[in-house]
């Protein structure tokens, strides 16, 4: 086996990526990348039943968008139908696998016996020695691995340490169907050894498979590659992960307005962990980046935390790549109206961002935020809004609009010059006037400061939606 470190991500194409797979997929992408290495793609598609190309093409998506990129052509394991087949064979031909013509009575009564015994549901082996003179001819056999009697089966592991298994308990387990199609421990032992597969990095569910695994690797004669089975991701409330603490396809994230990098960031903290860092660039993230340091206890996941890290992620890009960003998600999500606005106002959106960005944590927010940019006159008020827009803050506005209208610079500076002059003149606080100045420039209560909003829209359309709105 090569002494380059080579790892692997291999999804089952039976759904999207789900969280957790991106999380597995990082960590392989992530120490590939620190070593120097590579980290291959596998689609594990032996299940035809449930796999399909659009799972397929939701993973490599997925994978893109996170900007996990692979080395050489995706690896179909189905393809490798024959050499799973081959491998089998030449277990039984080397004896340490059999041909089993059990039916499914007889193993049921098989796992009767051993329950009944308080012993675990296992084969007992009664296929073992049948010869291929006296094999029926009439059934199609699986395949059986030896599995050596009452032996300790060490898996040493960067997360787990050394994991000890007891022979007894694993039974000798099927590696070829009667279909002559492969189980998964087969096929995943011939896939990594073929592959060049140095390290192993998964979750820990495939610790007990791990042991079986290994069983096949020493009936081999191969090397088994160094693992690291990593403790799953629960939801915030110490569950089981699911849909609603979070566990969505990476579509999901990137429609409900995360950033990829953001998302590197946070899922590599939901089982590593430098020092205090919350919040480290992806170059950071290989450098500093251990498998002995993979926690070894259940991470949970908090979309508090993946907001709060967006954000910060938000506020320090350029106004060019979130405006990119903007106009792709307005497109994938249909807001028409929104993706219209942002390219007939391109320039002035682009100059609002660097006030708006430390407001948004996702860009559906920043988007949101923007609206006002290209609102169609006259504005939709909403209903908080219109509670500020009484007779009485009408009538200021109509009044504050003809100091507005006077002004010969049309600047930020000279705005709120004007604005606090008018304060001072008519004795009302300056809180008084904004709010009722920001329902009736945007429509809203959330915006960018009054100033900043009209200095962004220009003093045309300031002063037409002042209009709109004042007595």
């Amino acid at each position: 086996m090569s002494k380059n470190v080579i790892t692997r991500f291999a999804p089952s194409p039976t759904g999207f990526l789900h969280i957790g797979g991106a999380r597995t997929a990082l960590f392989n992408w992530v120490y590939a990348k620190k070593m120097g290495g590579k980290m291959l793609l596998r689609i594990e598609d032996t299940d035809r039943a449930r796999s399909s190309q659009d799972a397929v093409d939701a993973i490599l998506d997925g994978m893109k968008w996170l900007g996990l990129n692979w080395s050489g052509d995706p690896v179909s394991q189905f393809e490798n139908k024959q050499r799973h087949i081959d491998i089998a064979n030449q277990l039984v031909k080397s004896g340490h696998a059999y041909k089993c013509y059990c039916s499914q009575d007889e193993l049921s009564k098989m796992r009767e016996e051993a329950k009944a015994k308080g012993l675990p549901p296992s084969y007992n082996g009664l296929c073992k020695e049948i010869t291929a003179q006296d094999s029926p001819k009439d059934i199609e056999p699986v395949i059986r691995i030896k599995t050596p009697f009452e032996r300790e089966i060490i898996v040493k592991d960067h997360v787990q340490g050394d994991v000890v298994f007891n022979t007894k308990n694993l039974d000798d387990f099927i590696i070829l169907r009667s279909d002559k199609s492969p189980t998964y421990m087969l096929a995943v032992v011939v896939d990594d050894h073929d592959m060049e597969v140095s390290h192993i990095i998964r979750g820990d569910d495939h610790l007990t498979n791990a042991a079986r695994q290994v069983v096949i690797y020493n009936a081999l004669g191969w090397d088994v590659p160094d693992m690291a089975h990593i403790p799953l991701i629960h939801g915030a409330d110490g569950a089981k992960l699911s849909k609603r603490h979070g566990a969505l396809g990476v579509d999901a994230y990137r429609k409900m307005g995360y950033l990829p990098a953001a998302v590197r960031n946070y899922l590599a903290r939901l089982g590593w962990s430098h020092g205090d860092d919350e919040i480290f660039s992806t170059e950071q993230m290989i450098d500093w980046f251990e498998l002995d340091d993979l926690n070894k206890g259940a991470s949970r996941f908090d979309f508090v935390k993946l907001a709060n890290i967006n954000a910060q992620y938000i506020r320090n890009e350029k106004p060019e790549y979130l405006f990119s960003v903007m106009l792709e998600l307005t497109k994938e999500l249909s807001m028409d109206d929104d993706l219209t606005g942002l390219k007939e106002n391109e320039q002035t959106v682009l100059n609002a961002l660097p006030d708006l960005q430390s407001r948004a944590k996702t860009i559906v927010e920043l988007v949101q935020l923007t609206q006002f940019i290209h609102a169609k006159r006259p504005l939709l008020i909403d209903e908080k809004a219109k509670e500020q827009l009484n007779d009485e803050s009408k009538e200021m506005i109509f009044s504050l609009a003809k100091n507005l209208d006077a002004l010969t610079e049309w600047s930020l500076e000279e705005i709120k010059t004007c604005i606090k002059s008018f304060a001072q003149e008519k004795d009302i606080k300056l809180g008084k006037i904004a709010q009722p100045l920001r329902a009736a420039l945007t429509g809203g209560l959330a915006s960018p400061g009054v100033f900043e909003v009209m200095a962004i829209i220009g003093k045309q359309e300031s002063l037409a939606r002042l209009a709109d709105q004042s007595c």
